[in-house]
């Protein structure tokens, strides 16, 4: 039997459950609401670690008694926070993870509305269309110590259901700051801007990188746009075997942040 302070849905119909169905299948419906879901234990238990209560705790009943599920349900208890139960039916929708944990939090997404200038280490990103990339890219920047990440036009939303679960609780360390207009920041920036390009002479590993610095990273297809590639302080080349023409952006945003990490002197 369920306990008390835990609450059975068994409808479709029932009007939170609809919610959450558009929450999960829509983009517009999370940026309407503002809110977003987070699939899975690990990300359930960073976002307790470092934000606290989510809105509410979706499980499904197949995951109910799991231990680490219920430990997570148990916090989320003490803290106040409602806690769904669903048959695994009606929670499979929800979820775009198959063979998961059936574990969902709510929460508000987190939105900043006026983004300090880039005054330090930063990644600055444009177009960057894949959720794998960004969660990528993402995870990386915070292993690497870099605190902000700025997503200009054209880059997927940071908070949708596949970035966060390619950053791995990597968006609650880090500050994310979205539609952001690239070349004003860039033009009043305080620290050197970097770009790669196969088209240069200058070698990332011949760059001296141990003063704060920002990478400007772009689109999978076209690369950074030339507009901005213009405003940088350097165009940098990865070395590589040229059988390969390109590296994949989220594969050039780790080489470089460690080659700066690496630089920096500062223990991993």
């Amino acid at each position: 039997m369920s306990s008390p302070a835990i609450r059975p849905i068994s409808s479709r119909d029932n009007a939170q459950y609809k919610q959450l169905r558009q929450i999960a299948s829509s983009a517009q419906a999370r940026k309407k609401a503002g809110q977003t879901l987070l699939d899975g234990i690990h990300l359930c238990q960073a976002w307790l670690e470092h934000k606290g209560s989510p809105l509410c705790c979706v499980v499904s009943e197949s995951s109910h008694a799991d231990a680490e599920v219920k430990t997570i349900l148990n916090t989320c208890l003490s803290l106040g926070c409602p806690v769904l139960l669903l048959p695994d039916a009606l929670f499979a929708p929800l979820s775009q993870v198959e063979h998961g944990v059936g574990l969902l939090f709510l929460i508000e997404t987190p939105h900043v509305f006026d983004p300090p200038e880039l005054d330090g280490a930063a990644v600055l990103l444009d177009g960057v269309q894949d959720p794998g990339n960004l969660g990528s890219i993402l995870r990386t920047a915070a292993a690497a110590g870099i605190p902000r990440v700025y997503c200009g036009a054209g880059t997927v939303l940071a908070w949708s259901p596949k970035v966060l679960r390619a950053g791995m609780g990597a968006h609650f360390a880090i500050e994310i700051f979205e539609n952001i207009h690239l070349p004003a920041l860039i033009a009043e920036t305080k620290v050197p801007v970097f770009a790669t390009s196969s088209h240069t002479p200058f070698s990332l590993y011949e760059q001296d990188l141990r003063m704060p610095c920002a990478w400007l990273f772009g689109n999978e297809g076209r690369g950074v746009a030339e507009s901005l590639l213009a405003l940088c302080t350097r165009r940098l080349s990865i070395p590589q075997n040229m059988a390969v023409e390109s590296l994949n952006v989220a594969a050039s945003a780790a080489i470089c942040l460690f080659e700066q990490h690496r630089q920096q002197g500062i223990d991993i």
